[in-house]
């Protein structure tokens, strides 16, 4: 295979959040493509809240915007279609698959709750989200990520659709949906975490495993058939808090973890004592982005020091080091956000989804548009690599952290001290001058600058017979 080369980055456009950007999530479902959603959070100001004190709790304020892209709109490809003001919106993530003819997106909210929007068509091929079933996991927390078990294109027939949600407290809940009534259902929760649960996550090939990493320097993995103890804890390898995790969908036994301490690791969770490749990226990682086509392809906010996307291909397949493609930093703001657009990798008209009660994978129904209705033990045996928490002493250093990289940190630091238009699709695998290049389409968003940004990486692709990224032969012409 063609390896990618650094390509150029190109900013297509900038929308005003008003309030501070925190999560940004492209829709990956058939069909509904073209729709992106961003939340935000913020504390309310001193001047609105006046009698702020130790005894009254602090607001969060969050809006959930979703948005529209068009490529025929060449000055402003994003066009906002909805705004929804509601309590902090810390994580969400959009279901991969529909189910029961809906498109689902999940929120994880500062009132410790995990609630579902259901995609409702208008007139005139709009959209709206609206809600369908919420459920709080624990008042006093504020949950702070959520992941569901659909990370992989195929489900198996047997799989339930379950969702894992972490918050400020240090634990994770596992809940199912109802795929009737998309309702939800605690299955468990469970204590993960000496501090914050910053990220949970799903192993995608074996959905009874989760992973959490916390503020207390660990990355844990955990069998949901036989909670109570870890299947593994890893303290070493990160040297501050663990807040992102993604487990890869394309390839089995990889996992990507990013931490404050500005590295991203690679693992194959068959050996998880060491990790596959550690690169440096000068900024703490907040979330992790697995490429939708380019399986090696690692998209990383990293908060202070912009974004970065990594090529993992040489560290997978030959242990080597990590490349950095494309880095961008954006001065005066903290990138949070950041996902990849999973348009242009189509070439097929847009199914209808329908899903079978009886067969827990996905069907498609020969339409030319999507539907939304209006109105074995994962290990032999457990991995410890070390079940120590940090030294006390080194505390320190997480609240250090907290004041000068993470606002959603700082405030909890300060609380504890006071006590739509139709898109074309192309096939963009080869340039019209008949060279092998790609053109992606990624988001952001960022806090202080309140700000969603769309961007596109244009790259050429080198061939892997003369190492010539301009060479136009193909395989069977050399």
């Amino acid at each position: 295979m063609a390896g990618i080369r650094a390509g150029r980055l190109r900013a297509l456009q900038a929308v005003d959040t008003e309030l501070t950007a925190d999560s940004v999530e492209w829709c990956p479902v058939e069909g509904c493509q073209h729709l992106l959603a961003c939340g935000t959070y913020q504390l309310r100001a001193p001047r609105d809240q006046p009698a702020l004190d130790s005894s009254e709790p602090q607001v969060r304020l969050g809006r959930l915007y979703l948005f529209s892209f068009s490529e025929d709109d060449t000055a402003k490809p994003l066009l906002e279609v909805q705004r929804r003001d509601s309590s902090a919106v810390l994580d969400m993530k959009w279901c991969h698959i529909p189910v029961s003819g809906h498109v689902l997106l999940g929120l994880a909210n500062a009132s410790g709750s995990v609630g579902l929007l259901r995609l409702m068509e208008c007139e005139k091929s709009s959209f709206t989200l609206q809600p369908v079933s919420s459920l709080t996991l624990d008042e006093s927390s504020l949950s702070l990520s959520l992941d569901w078990s659909t990370g992989k294109s195929v489900r198996a027939r047997e799989q339930p659709l379950k969702i894992i949600s972490s918050d400020s407290k240090g634990q994770l809940h596992l809940l199912m949906v109802n795929e009737g009534t998309a309702e939800l259902q605690l299955v468990a929760s469970w204590p993960a975490h000496h501090f914050e649960a910053w990220i949970a996550a799903f192993n995608y090939w074996q959905t009874e495993l989760v992973y959490s990493g916390g503020d207390d320097c660990l990355l844990r993995g955990w069998d949901t058939r036989m909670l109570g103890t870890p299947v593994f804890t890893s303290k070493s390898r990160h040297s501050m808090g663990v807040c992102s995790i993604q487990s890869s969908p394309h390839q089995e036994h990889i996992l990507a973890t990013g931490s404050y301490d500005e590295h991203v690791l690679l693992w194959d969770t068959r050996n998880i004592r060491q990790p596959l490749a550690d690169v440096p990226v000068q900024g703490g990682v907040w979330r992790l982005r697995w490429h939708p086509v380019h399986h090696h392809l690692l998209l990383a906010a990293c908060m202070h020091n912009g974004f970065k996307i990594l090529n993992c291909q040489k560290a997978i397949e030959e242990k080597q080091d990590i490349t950095v493609l494309t880095s961008h930093k954006m001065p005066n703001s903290l990138v949070y956000g950041a996902d990849w657009s999973w348009l242009f990798y189509s070439m097929k008209p847009n199914p209808t989804w329908s899903f079978d009660q009886n067969d827990m994978g996905v069907k498609a129904a020969d339409h030319s548009s999507l539907k939304v209705t209006k109105e074995p033990p994962i290990h032999s045996q457990e991995q410890t690599v070390d079940h120590q928490v940090e030294d006390p002493a080194r505390a320190h250093t997480r609240a250090e952290l907290k004041a000068s990289l993470l606002p959603l940190a700082e405030d909890m630091k300060n609380s504890k001290d006071s006590s739509s238009s139709s898109v074309k699709t192309h096939d963009l695998s080869h340039c019209s001058s008949g060279r092998n290049c790609d053109n992606s389409l990624l988001a952001t968003c960022s806090f202080y600058d309140h700000v969603l940004h769309l961007w596109k990486w244009e790259t050429k692709q080198a061939c892997t017979l003369c190492s010539d990224t301009g060479c136009d032969l193909g395989s069977a012409d050399h």
